[in-house]
């Protein structure tokens, strides 16, 4: 934008000058080639100046309103360019939007006056501040003629009138408290605290043995460390060598209380963000840091000093400028020697506003300790995820992820910050992803419930359709034999049994049989249960996962689709991977009747100011392609899944009071065991939960994942009940492998 205007205010310039010039040659043509009536007198006349003013002092404001400074000053009259070199000029426009936090400006003109080779413009000019508002100011621009054209006579009052003189701005922030982050039912997750920041005078320092353990009790850091902090500073500089939380400041005062003043400076309080005594919900509610050096500017144009905390990650990102407030301010002008002259304009700061989770903050630590009690007992398992949503709104429960981290290791203002994200960024365990959302894995099985409704989408198959077992599939032909999980196969068997039993061999050849009939379709129908791109979850990052399908592969693979791509997809590997979040996404529509909900973290924003409480309603992203009759069948064969003598999953849900319906999943990820995942919904059919409530609907959607653990049905099963159990408070049941 800038370089196009100040492109156009050049040719403006030569057009004009050109134009002048023309004029000039013209009128000097015209005095050769006349014939000699009369001697020329002592005084001849001057050429009228046939420019209109008006497009220099159009172009001026219209630059400043683009904000190309260059441009403003390639208009001024040269005289005016002789007393401000351009560097100058661009400096004092920008101290002044940058000082008031001037983030658009806008002209109007109003009247002109022209005299001989003089000119006065009215305009008004608005400055939008987002700290204090509009500044509103009448200026009367002059222009002069130079040099065969017009130009803008500058001075400082064209900045604002009240810089006349070489005046400054200044600019007193008023900044309202951080807003909350909270569950649901109000209980904290984040919140604004008071730390007290420790610092010493190396100079001062009597007994440097003494005051280096007491400060080692308080920080948690090595003596030796805390003295190379100030190990090269000047006898009377203070040096700030670590935060302590207010409350844990009390239980060391008694031990600091005697080096105050000998070598120990007074404690200085600022502010801190704090989070739940379980530091539940990590990567949900993401971390607060120092502002990216790219993108200081940006915030400076909000309002930002440059040097605050802000939202790096998660809803603490997401809601910045909800948990920000509205800063205010004192705008004033001062003199050269700095003495205030004028206040410009006062505004007070509007509270910050709350953000209410979807979360529940007792299920959600509860969830992530099952998670991390699993993988903790399991002799294989080292990773894994769950996601709990609820069916009806697409409300996240819960979002465990493991390994987690301490959000809190990314504030500045803790002593060891730099080490422990340093340590964080460099684990190879990953503990800053969310694999919940981020982690992208084969759907192993779970991925039959989208070849099933493909099936009855191709016009080939029915719920009933039959297939003979034998425990092998060879229609790729010899080489490429496949074999069933079950030795000797499940006999023949319906497809809303093959769903049940699992059977693999019956979706090979399904996969294989409706992609002769068309090799888009079972991509398809799995984009249309929302695999293979975000669900729109906000606030939090998200893998896309990934659903192939022929053009896919020949764009990033370089190879044809084969048959053989569409038989490994029907039982969800090759090249399928999807999320946790998705799976739980799928099964919350499975249990609602088909419709596929954004899955939301925001319950409400809470109200401040003059803006009311806010609770955005349910978003839809889709439907299931499937009749209300075939998602019945659906149903019944995840029920059947849980119940029948069959299921895959039946031991491992004998007694539950809960009825659950859900669905197995052991997907290969060589070289290690397979990915164990388990997929569901509870309650499954009309219960009295335990607190006496009549549960009609299904309450709960969950995923479960463990990373190279095994079986399905052997290791996530097992958490997926006792996700179940946690969540209606009945006594939970030992893993099955002694956790």
């Amino acid at each position: 934008m800038k370089s196009k205007l100040g492109l156009l205010l050049l040719i403006l310039l030569l057009t004009l000058g050109a134009t002048a010039c023309g004029a000039t040659a013209a009128l000097r043509d015209s005095r050769v080639d006349a014939p000699p009536t009369a001697a020329p007198t002592a005084n001849p006349t001057e050429a009228p100046i046939d420019e209109d003013p008006a497009g220099y002092a159009r172009a001026f404001y219209r630059a400043r309103e683009a904000g190309d400074y260059l441009g403003m000053y390639s208009l001024l009259t040269p005289s005016s360019q002789g007393l401000v070199d351009s560097a100058s000029f661009i400096q004092r426009y920008e101290e002044t939007m940058h000082t008031a936090a001037i983030s658009a400006v806008g002209a109007q003109f109003l009247a002109a006056l022209r005299e001989g080779d003089t000119a006065e413009f009215g305009v008004r000019v608005t400055l939008t501040s987002d700290i204090v508002g509009d500044l509103v100011r009448d200026h009367t621009a002059r222009l002069g003629y130079e040099g065969g054209r017009w130009g803008i006579v500058w001075d400082e009052g064209l900045i604002l009138p009240e810089l006349a003189g070489g005046n400054r701005l200044t600019l007193e922030s008023r900044i309202p408290s951080r807003g909350n982050i909270y569950d649901r039912d109000g209980k904290a997750v984040a919140y604004q605290g008071s730390a007290y920041e420790l610092g010493v005078v190396p100079g001062q320092i009597e007994d440097e043995p003494g005051l280096l353990a007491a400060l080692s009790e308080a920080l948690g850091l090595p003596p030796e460390e805390i003295a190379e902090k100030y190990a090269t500073a000047l006898p009377d500089w203070y040096v700030p060598v670590g935060v302590v939380a207010e409350e844990e400041l009390q239980q060391y005062a008694l031990a600091l209380e005697p080096y105050l003043d000998h070598g120990l400076a007074t404690p200085k309080r600022r502010p801190m963000r704090l989070y739940s005594d379980t530091d539940s919900a990590a990567h949900v509610i993401g971390y607060m840091g120092s502002i990216p050096p790219d993108q200081v500017a940006d915030y400076q144009a909000r309002g930002y000093s440059g040097d605050e905390m802000v939202g790096i990650a998660g809803l603490e990102a997401w809601g910045e400028e909800y948990l920000n407030g509205e800063r205010g301010g004192i705008l004033s002008v001062v003199d050269p020697a700095g003495q205030v002259i004028e206040v410009l304009a006062d505004r007070e700061p509007q509270p910050a506003r709350s953000v209410y989770t979807t979360l529940d903050l007792a299920f959600q630590a509860a969830v992530e300790q099952a998670l991390a009690d699993a993988i903790a007992t399991h002799p294989a398992a080292n990773y894994g995820a769950v996601a709990v949503l609820d069916p009806n709104s697409g409300a996240v429960r819960a979002l465990a992820t493991y390994p987690t981290y301490d959000p809190q290791a990314f504030d500045p203002l803790r002593a060891d910050s730099a080490a422990a994200v340093g340590a964080l960024l460099n684990d190879p365990n990953q503990p800053l992803l969310n694999r919940a959302t981020q982690g992208a894995y084969p759907a192993g099985s779970t991925f039959k419930l989208v070849t099933f409704a493909a099936a009855l989408n191709s016009g080939v198959y029915d719920a009933d359709s039959r297939y003979s077992s034998t425990g092998s599939w060879n229609r790729l032909g010899d080489e490429f034999i496949k074999y069933d999980w079950l030795t000797g196969g499940h006999g023949t068997v319906s497809l809303r049994t093959a769903l049940t039993v699992s059977c693999n061999s019956c979706f090979y050849d399904v996969g294989y049989t409706i992609d002769g009939i068309d090799n888009t379709l079972l991509p398809r129908i799995a984009t249309a249960f929302g695999l293979g791109q975000p669900t729109g979850i906000q606030g939090i990052a998200e893998s896309a996962g990934l659903i192939p399908d022929p053009e896919w592969k020949i764009n990033n693979i370089g190879e044809g689709w084969a048959t053989g791509d569409a038989v490994n997809m029907a039982i969800g590997q090759g090249y399928v991977q999807v999320t946790p979040l998705q799976m739980a996404n799928i099964a919350a529509a499975i249990a609602n009747g088909g419709t596929l909900y954004r899955p939301t973290l925001v319950d409400r924003l809470g109200a401040a100011g003059d803006a009311p409480e806010e609770a955005p309603p349910p978003v839809v992203n889709g439907t299931l392609p499937l009749s209300a009759e075939q998602i019945a069948t659906v149903r019944e064969s995840l029920w059947n899944v849980t119940h029948a003598a069959n299921g895959t999953a039946t031991h491992r849900f004998g007694g539950l009071l809960v009825p659950v319906a859900g669905k197995t999943g052991t997907a290969e990820a060589p070289p290690g065991l397979p990915h164990a995942w388990f997929v569901g919904y509870a309650p499954a059919e009309p219960f009295t939960a335990p607190d006496g409530r009549m549960v009609e609907a299904p309450e709960l959607a969950i995923a479960v994942v463990l990373e190279n653990a095994g079986e399905g049905s052997e290791v996530a099963a097992p958490l997926f009940r006792r996700v179940v159990e946690l969540y209606y408070g009945i006594e939970v049941t030992p893993f099955p492998w002694g956790g």
